[in-house]
Order: C-alpha cells, then structure tokens, then sequence
C-alpha cells in the first residue's frame, strides 16, 4: 500500500496547475477523471479498501491545497473538513462508488 500512496501523492504533485484547473472546472468532468483513476486501480487489483484509502488521500489533497470550483466541489469541501477521520474514510467509500462506472 506505501508504494500505491507513494505513486498517488507523485502524481498528485504531477499535475500541472492547467490540468487541475481543467480536472475541476466542472463537477462532471471531476467526477470521469476520479472514475477513470478508480477503473485503473481495480484493473491493478485494488480492493475496495485501497481505493477508498486512495481516495482520502486524493480529497485530503484537495481540502488542503485547491479552492473548489464549484457548489459541488465546496460541499464536499465542507463535508470532509467537517468530518473526523472515520467520517472522513466512510466520504472516501462514498466517492469510490459514486464514480464507478
């Protein structure tokens, strides 16, 4: 799993400031972006868990170092930043399967 985080937090630092910005333009495009992620770490094998664990990086990331962009980023936003850590690992489930396709 650290070399999967490991991969994910390189990636993350990676993303030149324009692809972020297209990434989260818009909810729909946020949301294809983290399914097409999701679809590559279950062709990988990942489990449920460990996407869920990528994903809590990922919105980790996200609270920490970008403004949303939209009302449905800043709800999110606002949920996680709520949220302790068990509510914060259950988001990160939630995210899993809401961009599964």
């Amino acid at each position: 799993m650290e070399n999967i985080q490991g991969k994910v937090q390189e990636e993350l630092n990676n993303v030149s400031p324009e692809k972020k910005d297209e990434i989260l333009a818009n909810f729909s495009t946020f949301k294809s972006y983290l399914g097409d992620k999701v679809a590559i770490g279950e062709k990988l094998g990942l489990g449920e868990e460990q996407l869920a664990k990528t994903a809590e990086m990922v919105a980790g990331y996200l609270a920490k170092n970008e403004e949303p962009k939209n009302s449905e980023e800043n709800l999110l936003q606002e949920l996680w930043k709520s949220g302790d850590k068990d509510q914060q690992h259950a988001l990160s489930h939630m995210l899993v399967n809401m961009v599964r396709k």
